[in-house]
């Protein structure tokens, strides 16, 4: 059963999906314009390229990237830069429940889950293609042995230090933004409570695909494989 079996949508539906959340990403770029924003400028440009990737990688590389693989990727950084972009102007203003002003209606800042959701996400991206390239050596070399046991520590393990690595980025861009006095930040870090959430949410995203992922991706580790016997070959 492959990824468009398991959600339950036919592959027609997810590339429908997919040209949404690209024409969303587009439409996220000029709000960032409109709004002087460069945090939603930035993340909507990445998002952008990030969607081209597994068309590049099938054309380019011969990788298969069914309909079902594309629409993991494309939400992930979709649901990130939506989660920048938040509510429109005009329903932002006035005051939350507390009584307090709201002057920023980003969905990271007013929707408690909305970080948990994009961090398990992406981090599940993360991991399906630590797992891929992990396995695409196991199967080419017959020196290299990967038991499963093993497959899953290392998809958790790498999650996490791209994890770290991504709270160390976030960290350091919040304070190069602070020392320039730019409101409109690329990436946000909200605290020591915050960077533990997240890594927690990280590896949930890496439980879920050494779980359940794996099975998805044997025709991608299938094609690295392949990629790698003729690259020996042409040596």
């Amino acid at each position: 059963m492959n990824v468009r079996d398991r959600i339950g949508l036919s592959e027609s539906n997810q590339r429908l999906l997919v040209r949404a959340m690209e024409v969303g990403l587009l439409g996220m770029f000029f709000i960032g314009l409109d709004r002087g924003n460069t945090g939603i400028v930035v993340n909507s440009l990445v998002g952008i390229a990030v969607t081209r990737a597994p068309g590049l990688l099938e054309r380019d590389y011969g990788i298969p990237m069914d309909a079902g693989l594309t629409l993991w990727i494309t939400a992930a950084v979709f649901l990130h830069a939506l989660g920048t972009v938040g509510l429109p102007a005009p329903v932002v203003g006035g005051l939350n429940a507390v009584g307090i002003p709201v002057t920023d209606g980003s969905f990271y800042k007013e929707t408690w889950w909305w970080d948990h959701m994009t961090h398990a996400l992406s981090a599940s991206v993360v991991a399906a293609a630590g797992y891929s390239v992990a396995r695409a050596v196991d199967v080419h070399s017959p020196d290299v042995r990967l038991p499963p046991q093993f497959m899953f520590v290392f998809i958790l393990l790498v999650t996490l230090a791209f994890g770290v690595f991504w709270e160390v980025l976030e960290f350091t861009i919040g304070e190069v933004a602070a020392l320039a006095g730019s409101e409109g930040t690329i990436l946000t870090q909200y605290g020591l409570d915050d960077t533990l959430l997240d890594l927690v949410f990280d590896s949930v995203g890496a439980v879920v695909v050494a779980v359940w992922g794996t099975a998805h991706l044997s025709d991608v580790v299938g094609a690295l494989a392949d990629r790698l016997e003729r690259r020996e070959d042409g040596a």
